[in-house]
């Protein structure tokens, strides 16, 4: 990543920032010894800072998110070349378990929650890594429940039987509760009504201007992404094809057309924009 990018994404949390919590560095990644997904990405999040990566089904965001979180290898997947660095170290070669202990941890695509346990127990098995006692974990189930009333109501409901908006809260939830410094979060909007996307979204904003998380999000809704983050990175067939501050994202002509169905003279149909890829600027 040259200097100027890394200063750009810098500046668009904080210019105190000296160095992000986290860099990728032309990171390549190959399934099944063969099947190369991620061709040379790299990205950076300052700390304190939204970063989105954006990109339609199949880009590559969550292979990226899973090469951060180091969960390749239960899916045949490895790094193969470039570096990622959390805080300044190296975390390639560390489990998943030790980047929770460190502060970094993914909330899944899907949410995955245990259907079969109440919305508390999900949100208590967040917490199954501290050390810190009761009371600590008491205090931040409470910090939670803030963030979330709706989960308050529907603790002692099976999370099985919760809504799909409820299902997220209780993800994200799960993930506060390992008090963490940087946060992947893959597709919040993926199944759920807009209301309920900008309510997600909004408690996202509200987590990193209060409690200071920094958020890496992996989205294809564009829109919702940029209106909320500071930086974005656009990925397509596994390449980052296009990077800069949200604001100037939003403004781009090939971004407005070809992610958010819009040209210059206003929406364009699907019949017109269909055959975009041999007009992309950038391939």
């Amino acid at each position: 990543m040259s200097q100027a990018t890394l200063h750009a994404v810098q500046t668009a949390s904080s210019p105190a920032v000296a160095e992000p919590i986290l860099r990728v560095n032309n990171i390549e990644v190959i399934y099944d010894h063969v099947i190369l997904v991620l061709k040379g990405v790299s990205l950076a999040v300052p700390e304190g800072g939204i970063v989105a990566l954006l990109g339609a089904n199949g880009a590559g965001k969550t292979t990226t998110l899973k090469a951060i979180s180091n969960l390749l290898r239960a899916e045949r997947g490895e790094v193969t070349k470039g570096t990622v660095d959390y805080n300044g170290r190296s975390i390639q070669n560390l489990t998943p378990n030790d980047l929770v202990k460190m502060g970094v941890v993914q909330v899944m695509e899907g949410r995955h929650c245990f259907g079969h346990l109440t919305v508390e127990e999900n949100l208590l098995t967040g917490a199954y890594t501290r050390t810190e006692g009761a009371a600590a974990v008491k205090r931040d189930l409470e910090m939670v429940y803030d963030y979330f009333p709706r989960l308050k109501v529907r603790r002692s409901s099976q999370a099985g039987y919760t809504s799909g908006g409820e299902q997220q809260m209780v993800a994200i939830g799960r993930a506060l509760m390992t008090k963490p410094k940087l946060i992947l979060l893959d597709e919040p909007s993926m199944g759920l009504a807009p209301q309920l996307v900008e309510e997600i979204f909004e408690i996202v904003r509200q987590l990193n201007q209060k409690e200071g998380v920094s958020f890496l999000l992996a989205e294809q809704n564009t829109t919702i992404a940029l209106k909320y983050a500071t930086f974005g990175y656009i990925l397509e067939n596994g390449r980052v094809v296009m990077e800069g501050e949200a604001q100037r994202l939003m403004e781009n002509d090939d971004v407005k057309e070809f992610y958010l169905g819009l040209a210059a003279e206003g929406r364009k149909s699907f019949k017109d924009v269909k055959h975009y890829r041999r007009r992309k600027r950038w391939l």
